[in-house]
């Protein structure tokens, strides 16, 4: 049997500008787009930054994710969305699968891909690098992730601080993803550590109401925005 190939394409943080032109060149050829979304709303950012380089006539077809912890339900919806994808593929049809940043980096099509692959172990994947997060959020506070011999660390903030301390004292830099949700006990965490002065908070970067704040002890502690990062670091920051 011969299947199409499945693309996992990463479009960027989210600036439509910031997708690659193999992206681009790959979205102008295949059948079938498939964007994840909430299963509590049909809204996908993703999609909005690919739509202007599909051909005319080519669906985009939104997959719901459920945004919860219950691993029974997630694998359901991981299989159902594994499914509709591998209706089109087997067709011998190609689709691409569009996700923000890059899709090996805290990507829900990583998910989807090791489901295909236990279902079909032979379908042809190939796996496009986008620009992630934290490359786009450090460029646009102009602060360097790494120089010379230091090292950093890339930790999620989904579960809340937990992470913090241990990935600080190891890390010349520690870029935090998915802050949104705890940021309040992030930033205790963060002041207890001594380093709220040495964190920058990056939300919506390369969209409209971007914003950097370099202090946060200056910054209300309303919670940012969900596209939300900090990049902290143990020395103190050079300005540039």
């Amino acid at each position: 049997m011969t299947y199409g190939t499945l693309y996992g394409i990463g479009v960027g943080p989210g600036d439509p500008e910031l997708i690659t032109l193999k992206a681009v060149n790959i979205l102008q050829r295949v059948s079938v787009v498939f964007a994840a979304s909430s299963t509590k709303n049909t809204y996908s950012l993703a999609k909005n930054i690919v739509s202007a380089h599909l051909k005319e006539g080519v669906p985009v077809r939104l997959l719901g994710f459920p945004m919860t912890r219950d691993k029974d339900v997630l694998k359901r919806a991981w299989k159902e969305n594994a499914d509709r994808v591998l209706r089109v593929i087997g067709k011998e049809k190609d689709a691409a699968f569009v996700t923000l940043g890059d899709p090996m980096t805290y990507s829900t099509f990583g998910y989807l891909m090791h489901t295909i692959r236990e279902t079909a172990p032979e379908i042809p994947i190939e796996i496009v690098p986008g620009i992630t997060s934290y490359q786009a959020g450090a460029a646009a506070a102009r602060m360097p992730l790494a120089e010379a011999e230091e090292s950093f660390t890339v930790i999620s903030g989904a579960m809340g601080a937990q992470q913090l301390e241990k990935a600080i004292n190891c890390s010349d830099r520690v870029v935090m993803l998915k802050v949104y949700r705890h940021y309040k006990e992030i930033l205790d965490t963060l002041n207890l550590l001594a380093k709220g002065k040495r964190a920058v908070l990056v939300s919506r970067c390369g969209l409209s109401g971007q914003e950097i704040a370099y202090d946060l002890g200056h910054r209300p502690d309303k919670v940012p925005h969900y596209l939300s990062l900090l990049i902290i670091g143990k020395k103190d920051r050079e300005e540039g």
